[in-house]
């Protein structure tokens, strides 16, 4: 009788828990994604990656964020560049046009100083349009205490 009474217990709690989750899952009406009720948000790329798959993805996802209807307007965005990520400022790649249109949108492009010097780096391989900082992880730093969401591609 025990046997029977806990095997009932327990399919009661089974049961219960299954049409909890179930009606917590249903969702009225079509979802469309998060709503942005603030006048203004920040945004910091970090990138430190020299590969062309993880630059181009990181300025692709820069411009969806700045074409998202629901951030119009409203979106402060800066690229901040350390370690191998320098190769994305270097005139020898074919990144100007890109940088150059998200720079015009008023995307700050910011290098980290850092790492031109250890790197022994002349600011004259780089492009002239972007901006330097001292150091990447205290921009990253900084930023993060200033409330600003910082965004890894």
């Amino acid at each position: 009788m025990r046997k029977l009474t806990w095997v009932c217990v327990c399919c009661l709690l089974v049961c219960t828990a299954v049409s909890f989750n179930s009606s917590a899952q249903q969702v009225t009406g079509q979802f469309t994604g998060a709503k942005a009720k603030l006048k203004h948000y920040k945004a910091l790329y970090v990138l430190n990656s020299g590969e062309d798959k993880k630059i181009s993805g990181t300025l692709r996802n820069i411009k969806n964020a700045l074409e998202d209807p629901r951030l119009k307007g409203k979106l402060e965005v800066e690229l901040i560049v350390f370690g191998d990520g320098v190769a994305v400022y270097k005139k020898e790649n074919t990144y100007e046009k890109t940088l150059l249109d998200l720079k015009g949108r008023g995307v700050v492009l910011a290098q980290c100083e850092n790492t031109i010097k250890e790197r022994k780096i002349a600011k004259e391989e780089l492009f002239d349009f972007i901006s330097y900082v001292p150091s990447g992880n205290g921009e990253i730093i900084i930023r993060h205490y200033d409330g600003w969401a910082i965004v890894h591609p």
